[in-house]
């Protein structure tokens, strides 16, 4: 599994591939966690870009779980783009639209978030591609 995140104004984009299942989940959670400390919370939210994700379990809909809990500990929002239909599917059957947003990609939901996130998004040159 890789993982990457980068920051776009007050929103971070947390961007997987491959499964989040039982083996991998440890890596995505401390990946994850790393954003929910008080010190470096995004004050906007969380979007986790989902494109490269095949399949996600229980394990991985946790870590979810814990971040959306501690985004609205601060006010804060959380959301997951780019579904692919699997994965659609598993949100949808777990009842996870109610615990997170979800948007076609990531560019809406920055959009959604945070003005400002979006506009740092394009002003990167990552709004064409996404």
């Amino acid at each position: 599994m890789d993982i990457t995140s980068r920051a776009f104004a007050d929103v971070v984009v947390i961007a997987a591939s491959g499964r989040v299942d039982h083996a991998t989940a440890p890596q995505f959670e401390r990946a994850v966690t790393a954003w929910l400390e008080p010190s470096s919370t995004p004050r906007g939210g969380l979007v986790f870009d989902f494109e490269r994700v095949v399949y996600i379990s229980s394990v991985g809909l946790r870590v979810l779980m814990i971040a959306g809990k501690a985004m609205r500990a601060t006010q804060a929002r959380i959301a997951v783009a780019a579904l692919q239909p699997d994965v659609a599917e598993i949100l949808q059957i777990c009842r996870f639209d109610a615990v997170v947003e979800t948007f076609p990609s990531v560019r809406e939901a920055l959009a959604a978030l945070s003005p400002a996130a979006a506009a740092a998004y394009d002003a990167a040159g990552q709004g064409a591609s996404s």
